[in-house]
């Protein structure tokens, strides 16, 4: 029985809410991710997992602080201690993208440490644990630094190169396959974007991203036992009928309040034997999101409304959002103070936000024709005045009486 974690998108740096903690100077963010991949690695200690796989993405971007690069070590350093083979294959936001430039990675494979695989090209490791060896083909996140581009097509467009590099990868996947031992156990492990893969956050198909896209009949394919994937931060099995399983384990923890409803956590899997593979999908301890959401209704206390929608919702340690909808013709009269009182247990307030009801501008009527005389003015004008409609003739009558007043004064003077 093989039996490894999978994980992906670790993100460490992502701090967009959150504030200093003041026992230990880190941003509370960077802390909970930690705390997530702690537990994470703490599973695969607990379970003497034969190895650790990271399908890319450990930091927010590749040029990460000496914080954020001490903390992932020191998680790493963990599984190191406990003899456990780490794999990382090398994401987009870890890769600098310049020619020549270290990606944000490469340091654990320079170590002289045995136990630390660094992926930055496309590759095939055959790695002996304990319980015999399994045979990893990596795929970093594909770029015309990672996928040799013949010099004849260096002059296309865009869109032309990434169909390109989507074509040389699949084709690589499947030079690597072919090259494979059958009888051992395989695992294809990826930087990748799917077609049929869901964006974090959202329904949108990553197909209609400007990513290269692969499909999962491209990714399935023998002899792999499991595809284990990066960079889409739901967890989703893209082969949910067939075999090998296609799998985002997704982010250890919630990046934004799109991913607010979503699980995250990292998938167990265990390969008993050759074609017999399993896989679990277990949550991680995560800060929670939640966004609350109130029409206020007219003639009554809005600070109350807003409380009453608060207290129904358990927000100690959360990160917090509300967004309150104004009546129309209506003053906004919440006491913010009270507000930021009332929310004093949760660990982050992101905003306490109005939303106006878009008033659609009257349109004016304009005039239809060129030499429209007064009376037809006034007429048309009255007529974009529902409220003024039934004394619409008695303000023209008087209008017509005070501008032939004026015109007799001037004769006059």
């Amino acid at each position: 029985m093989i039996k490894f974690i999978h994980t992906a998108d670790i993100h460490f740096g992502m701090e967009n809410y959150g504030k200093i903690d003041p026992q230990t100077g880190i941003h509370t963010r960077l802390l909970d991710f930690a705390k997530a991949l702690n537990f994470c690695i703490d599973h695969a200690i607990t379970n003497k997992a034969d190895f650790f796989l990271f399908s890319g993405d450990a930091y927010k971007t590749a040029h990460p602080s000496p914080t954020q690069q001490k903390m992932l070590l020191q998680c790493f350093l963990r599984l190191y201690k406990a003899n456990i083979p780490v794999v990382i294959v090398v994401g987009n936001h870890d890769n600098p993208l310049s020619f020549g430039k270290a990606n944000s990675l490469e340091v654990f494979g320079d170590m002289p440490l045995d136990g630390f695989h660094v992926i930055s090209q496309p590759t095939t490791i055959r790695l002996e644990t304990k319980n015999g060896p399994v045979q990893i083909v990596g795929i970093p996140w594909p770029t015309r630094n990672t996928i040799s581009i013949a010099e004849k097509h260096l002059n296309k467009s865009a869109t032309e190169i990434t169909e390109y590099i989507s074509r040389a990868v699949a084709l690589i996947i499947k030079d690597h396959a072919q090259k494979l031992d059958p009888n051992i156990p395989s695992v294809l492990a990826g930087h990748l974007t799917v077609s049929s893969g869901i964006f974090s956050g959202s329904e949108k198909r990553a197909i209609y991203g400007t990513d290269p896209v692969l499909l999962p009949s491209q990714l399935a394919i023998e002899p792999f036992d499991y595809v284990a994937l990066g960079h889409l931060h739901r967890y989703q099995n893209l082969n949910p009928n067939g075999y090998p399983a296609v799998v985002y384990s997704g982010s250890i923890e919630r990046v934004d309040f799109g991913e607010r409803k979503e699980e995250k956590g990292f998938c167990v899997v265990s390969i008993p034997e050759k074609n017999k593979a399993t896989h679990q999908f277990i949550e991680t301890p995560t800060r929670p999101f939640i966004q609350i959401e109130v029409t206020l209704q007219k003639g009554q206390p809005q600070t109350e409304q807003l409380i009453a929608a608060i207290n129904t919702y358990v927000i100690k340690d959360a990160i917090l959002k509300i967004l309150y909808h104004i009546p129309d013709d209506t003053k906004d009269t919440v006491d913010l103070k009270e507000i930021q009182r009332v929310c004093a247990d949760a660990m982050y307030v992101v905003g306490v936000i109005p939303i106006h009801k878009v008033v659609t501008r009257e349109r004016r009527l304009g005039a239809t024709k060129v030499n429209m005389d007064l009376p037809e003015l006034l007429s048309a004008y009255f007529d974009t005045k529902t409220e003024l409609k039934d004394k619409k003739d008695a303000l023209i009558k008087k209008a017509l009486l005070l501008l032939d007043e004026q015109e007799q004064d001037c004769e006059h003077n």
